[in-house]
């Protein structure tokens, strides 16, 4: 039996001891992860400073931060999140227990990524201990250094059996994937998710596929460019471009072009000085395969900024392209670099066009001092999310729901949304045994008459309180009554 066979079934049998599903136990495992992530901010940061150069103050902003404020949310919410659920009655159910009971799954699968290895590793293995579930963690082998940190340290803070962390390559994550699961959470690209959603279909195992894509941003010419360029600028140059809802790339008129490179080219000096290879805040591309990769996209364009790089370091300068065509190869896949095309467009509608002939991005920004314009673009486009005049922000509030959608993915997760999306929304309806008069309607023989007193039992729908259902109530038996006299005759 495999390694990886061995952890999904100990993991099955520890969660059928049912010892994860008290409120008690999912807040200690909470509280013990929260402590993992301060008590090991060294080791963590250690890990990240290796796999992606990524600075002292970069791990606990860009990695930490949103972890310890989705646990405390998680602990906070955590008895209202569980509790049943009530809902919108008819008058047929008045007098039953009509309310949603949300329950655990089972056994999930988390597959993170290496551009934020902790962070969309942890995230969703916040929202599965918050609902209850085992978990099996397979921190992603690119960022080796990270990966060994979940390995080493997550089993002496979490339950060894419930939630075990499993390493290696390829074979090993096809290992994990012919296991059956009750949830598969995949953070990665648009390729593996479907090879992960294939091997899940074996099995009708439901997913999360959180993937990436070209997320455009278009930049009327009526905005502040000296502000949004160098929001532009954080956005897209953070992480050394290696962020999912990263802006790939630019779309404004030509008239505004070079002042969009100029003020870029201002805001890379604010952050990184003169030379960002030597600035302790500018991160590295995470390998040499994937700096190949980067580096081959710039073929047939034309450099306006940067471009400078090191293979040696897996450095490649803060690099802007214009007037890209959108047949370049840069065009043609997700960036996932410090590199941040320019193409032309004549209005705010040519944008829409441009972007509604793709496929639909994990996110879309816009800047723009016209909020009916930014409205316009979010009813005429489709994204996983948007973000108005900044970017990146929509991702830090745990009250959005954050996923794709078509080829940016599906699903969603962060703060409740984490606990809904890997709970099952169990239907709940406890009747009462009396009352059978109200019954009858939908008893046979079906007759006309029946027919109408149903149309009016099942279609009218009531949402009162407490003093509101004692009147109803009683007003129904007397209807009960009228109802149990007209079918008895």
């Amino acid at each position: 039996m495999s390694r990886e066979k061995q952890a999904v079934d100990r993991a099955r049998t520890a969660f059928k001891t049912g010892r994860s599903k008290p409120l008690e136990f999912r807040v200690r495992q909470l509280k013990a992860l929260q402590r993992f992530i301060t008590e090991r901010e060294k080791e963590i940061a250690e890990a990240l400073k290796k796999d992606l150069n990524k600075s002292q103050f970069d791990t606990p902003m860009y990695e930490l931060l949103g972890l310890e404020g989705e646990i405390s949310l998680s602990l906070e919410k955590l008895a209202e999140w569980a509790a049943p659920r009530h809902v919108e009655k008819t008058l047929l159910t008045i007098s039953d227990q009509v309310y949603i009971q949300p329950e655990p799954l089972g056994v999930v699968l988390i597959i993170g990524a290496w551009n934020y290895p902790l962070a969309v590793t942890i995230q969703p293995l916040i929202g599965a201990i918050a609902a209850g579930n085992a978990a099996v963690v397979k921190p992603s082998e690119v960022s080796v250094h990270t990966a060994r940190v979940m390995e080493d340290f997550l089993p002496l803070y979490l339950d060894k059996e419930l939630y075990p962390v499993v390493t290696g390559g390829v074979p090993e994550t096809q290992e994990l994937l012919r296991q059956r699961f009750d949830h598969i959470f995949y953070t990665g690209n648009s390729a593996v998710g479907r090879l992960v959603m294939e091997a899940a279909a074996r099995h009708l195992t439901p997913v999360t596929l959180e993937l990436g894509g070209k997320s455009p941003c278009y930049i009327s010419p009526d905005c502040d460019l000296s502000i949004a360029c160098r929001r532009i600028t954080w956005g897209k140059f953070t992480n050394c471009g290696q962020t999912c809802i990263a802006p790939d790339y630019i779309l404004c008129d030509p008239s505004i072009q070079d002042r969009v490179v100029d003020e870029i080219r201002k805001s890379i000096k604010e952050f990184y000085g003169a030379d960002p290879k030597t600035s302790p805040d500018y991160g590295r591309i995470i390998n040499q395969r994937h700096f190949g990769r980067v580096m081959s996209l710039l073929d047939g364009c034309t450099v306006a900024l940067g471009g400078e790089s090191d293979e040696s370091q897996c450095y490649i300068a803060p690099t802007v392209l214009r007037d890209v065509s959108p047949d370049a190869k840069v065009m043609q896949e997700e960036i996932f670099g410090p590199v941040l095309p320019i193409l032309s467009v004549s209005s705010a509608d040519e944008a829409i066009h441009f972007i509604n002939e793709r496929e639909k991005p994990l996110a879309l920004y816009v800047f723009s001092a016209d909020n009916k314009l930014i409205k316009h673009m979010i009813a005429e486009t489709s994204s996983g999310g948007v973000t108005a005049n900044d970017c990146l922000l929509h991702y830090s509030v745990s009250a959005l729901p954050f996923g794709g959608v078509g080829n940016s993915g599906m699903g969603c997760y962060h703060g409740k949304h984490s606990f809904d999306q890997l709970s099952h929304l169990r239907a709940c309806l406890i009747k009462s045994l009396g009352m059978e008069s109200m019954n009858k309607v939908r008893y046979p023989p079906i007759t006309a008459e029946k027919l109408r007193w149903a149309r009016f039992f099942i279609l009218k729908r009531v949402n009162l309180g407490r003093v509101g259902r004692l009147a109803l109530v009683a007003v129904l038996a007397v209807l009960a009554a009228v109802v149990l006299q007209r079918f008895l005759q």
